[in-house]
């Protein structure tokens, strides 16, 4: 089932993240937590990295929203992101998870399957992630994806209405789906974004401070991607390479603005179980 959200409805909700500057918890990895806190700064959203047991729960029941990121999970950060999920759901607050190398390695492929049954409101990986959390795949070679997006369109259909959760699965066109089948594809980004370490993960935070300003996952997962990619557009347009990337993207997250996105975001039909069109 194609959605027709627009440009539009993207555009609208960059302009309310920038005025409502939405308070982010960002339990991440230990590799990208100064990157994700420069780039929720930079679109506009406020980060806070509280990320160990006791404190987790107490501040997730305040934030605007939280990301649980399977990046490097030790065992104090496990029992912080449990703590958080739960405290998240009685409060009523939104949460994205990222299942970073889920299916190669056994403990966050574990956790992540715990973590899933409690219903996040966006689960956000690339093909070979989505594939494994949803029961069809291997994983892939670590971080890295080993499967094309659309091959992953059919395990993220079944994973969004088993879980309840809006799926976007990061490609060359990102992949959205919604619990009640709904999908489509942002065609925006660039090759540079794989380039940069937090590149992906990242995104995860974005989505988690557009989903503070809906109740829809699907839309706010769709305006994040679009934002986040038509700055990667941008930057990659001045860089030498992934080292002036970097600090031209947290540049246009910057200054990309609402008239950005409606000049410049590519929003594309899926069909199940074939291809963006």
């Amino acid at each position: 089932m194609a959605i027709r959200y627009t440009s539009s409805d993207c555009a609208a909700l960059l302009e309310e993240l920038r005025a409502r500057s939405p308070l982010v918890q960002s339990i991440t990895n230990a590799v990208v937590t100064n990157f994700t806190a420069n780039v929720l700064l930079a679109v506009g959203a406020s980060p806070a990295m509280v990320d160990i047991p006791e404190e987790a729960g107490q501040f997730a029941s305040v934030a605007s929203g939280v990301l649980i990121n399977l990046g490097t999970p030790g065992q104090e950060q496990q029992t912080a992101m449990v703590e958080a999920v739960q405290a998240a759901n009685a409060a009523g607050t939104p949460w994205v998870l990222d299942p970073v190398a889920v299916g190669s390695l056994t403990v966050r492929t574990e956790l992540a399957h715990q973590l899933v049954t409690q219903r996040p409101h966006i689960i956000r990986g690339n093909a070979s992630e989505i594939m494994a959390l949803a029961g069809v795949g291997a994983g892939g070679r670590g971080v890295d994806s080993t499967e094309d997006p659309l091959s992953a369109l059919e395990a993220a259909q079944h994973l969004a209405g088993s879980s309840g959760s809006a799926v976007a699965v990061s490609g060359a066109v990102d992949l959205l789906v919604g619990h009640g089948g709904q999908m489509i594809g942002v065609a925006n980004g660039h090759a540079l974004l794989t380039r940069v370490t937090g590149g992906g993960c990242a995104l995860g935070a974005v989505m988690a401070a557009f989903a503070s300003l809906t109740d829809d996952a699907l839309i706010a997962a769709t305006a994040a991607t679009g934002v986040y990619t038509i700055a990667a557009e941008q930057a990659a347009e001045q860089a030498y390479g992934p080292g002036s990337f970097a600090v031209g993207f947290l540049d246009s997250l910057a200054r990309i603005g609402p008239d950005d996105v409606l000049k410049t975001l590519d929003l594309r039909p899926v069909d199940a179980p074939g291809h963006a069109r």
